[in-house]
């Protein structure tokens, strides 16, 4: 009896985080580039009460083990990297990642990161920075006076600048790409960070080395499917609630044997 307990608070808690996970993806269903987060669950070690093969009465072994689950608990957090739909800014400074990899850059405390939102600024000296301030790298700065600004597929970044009838290179946009993307650790402000399960970060021109290429004028928006998560919603209460009746018909089990006279 005291076993249902346990293995149902398991559930519960299990549920818990679920429930949490589910939250955090519908919070940014409208976050630029953001992607869903799943949680992965795994069963806790069964006590083994007779070993399979254990002699029987009859003098041969038992066919199969008899064995007691004991709940289950949350074992990691997979981050789908899916693409989520292409949203048009008509922003020249906007820029969406078709297909893998990140921009990186480099925070103010000068801690590198790596994002997938695209919609950029120019700070005051004309470098491109994300909306928070990080600066993209490798630097490229805009004259005040430059004109069409172009972001082409390959990442090359063109304007036309006053006393020149072609457009001029101002600098070519990097994307970084890494071996186990699941491995990024989220840091925050859309920003990912490497960790020696990501592996080193491999720069690549935008199209080449299995990189993605450049949309200029828009961004990428969250890969959140709202309706997808809302189901999970519901599946999740529906199960926080049959582990919670669980534990009550144990306890009132326990009730009815401790009445026993």
């Amino acid at each position: 009896m005291l076993r249902s307990l346990y293995t149902a608070a398991t559930g519960m808690e299990a549920q818990q985080f679920q429930m949490d996970t589910i939250a955090n993806n519908l919070a940014n269903v409208g976050t630029t580039g953001f992607k869903r987060v799943r949680a992965e669950f795994e069963d806790l070690l069964s006590e083994t009460i007779t070993p399979a093969g254990a002699s029987s009465l009859n003098g041969g072994g038992r066919p199969s083990a008899l064995q007691m689950g004991m709940g289950v608990r949350t074992v990691a957090t997979t981050r789908s990297f899916g693409m989520g739909d292409m949203v048009n800014t008509n922003n020249p400074l906007d820029i969406a990642i078709e297909g893998n990899g990140f921009l990186r850059v480099q925070k103010v405390n000068g801690e590198i990161g790596y994002t997938r939102a695209g919609n950029l600024r120019i700070d005051a000296t004309g470098r491109l920075e994300t909306q928070r301030g990080e600066l993209v790298e490798p630097s490229i700065t805009i004259p005040h006076d430059a004109t069409d600004v172009t972001f082409r597929g390959d990442g090359m970044v063109t304007a036309k600048v006053p006393g020149r009838t072609d457009a001029v290179e101002l600098g070519s946009l990097e994307l970084f790409i890494f071996t186990n993307q699941g491995g990024l650790e989220a840091i925050g402000g859309n920003l990912m960070r490497a960790t020696v399960a990501s592996g080193e970060p491999i720069a690549a021109r935008p199209g080449e080395q299995g990189a993605g290429t450049i949309l200029q004028g828009h961004t990428e928006g969250s890969n959140v499917k709202a309706v997808q998560e809302m189901i999970g919603l519901i599946s999740t209460q529906r199960s926080y609630e049959l582990n919670s009746k669980v534990i009550t018909t144990a306890d009132q089990m326990l009730q009815k044997l401790t009445n026993l006279r």
